[in-house]
């Protein structure tokens, strides 16, 4: 286990980067989903070099903070809801042997998180309905939209594992010669 500044650094240097993109979809709305999943990626090296306990203390601060310091509450809301606590939810999730299981409930988790963060966004934010958006198409754009929305969840948990995998064969090595 390493030492206790060594983790108090290094959930410092990963809330700040996580902090920063999370500002920074404030600044960029277009990219309001893609800096909060970038900032729950970051949260993943607290959990390989430290601990996954430690990666959800640097989820919770940094979700005070950018509810607190953050434009975009929709972002916010999003890392909060979904993007931040799953990247370390999946590695507890991988640890199931059937992939069939493994996969349903990664769609229940993603589905009760993405249905939470609709109702919380329309009641508290008080942002207009999406079924207004939908217009004529009415509840099969909803369901439309969700399965677009599950479709993501799939690349983005690809991508998750790729990341993981990567970061501890090919970049850990690295930063620890560098110490």
């Amino acid at each position: 286990m390493k030492d206790i500044s060594y983790r108090v650094a290094l959930g410092g240097i990963v809330s700040a980067l996580c902090l920063v993109c999370m500002f920074m979809a404030g600044i960029m709305p277009a990219l309001y989903i893609v800096l909060p999943m970038f900032a729950g990626v970051l949260l993943m090296i607290i959990a390989a070099e430290v601990s996954i306990s430690w990666a959800v203390l640097t989820y919770i601060a940094v979700s005070l903070l950018s509810l607190i310091i953050c434009a975009d509450k929709e972002a916010s809301l999003l890392f909060i809801m979904l993007f931040g606590h799953y990247p370390l939810l999946r590695l507890y999730i991988q640890r199931i042997r059937r992939k069939t299981l493994r996969f349903i409930i990664k769609l229940i988790v993603f589905n009760t998180c993405l249905i939470s963060y609709y109702h919380v966004t329309v009641v508290i934010l008080g942002i207009p309905s999406i079924d207004e958006s939908f217009g004529d198409f009415g509840r099969a754009g909803i369901i439309a939209a969700l399965v677009v929305c599950n479709i993501i969840l799939f690349f983005q948990d690809f991508n998750l594992g790729h990341l993981h995998t990567y970061y501890l064969k090919k970049l850990r090595p690295i930063f620890k010669r560098k110490r």
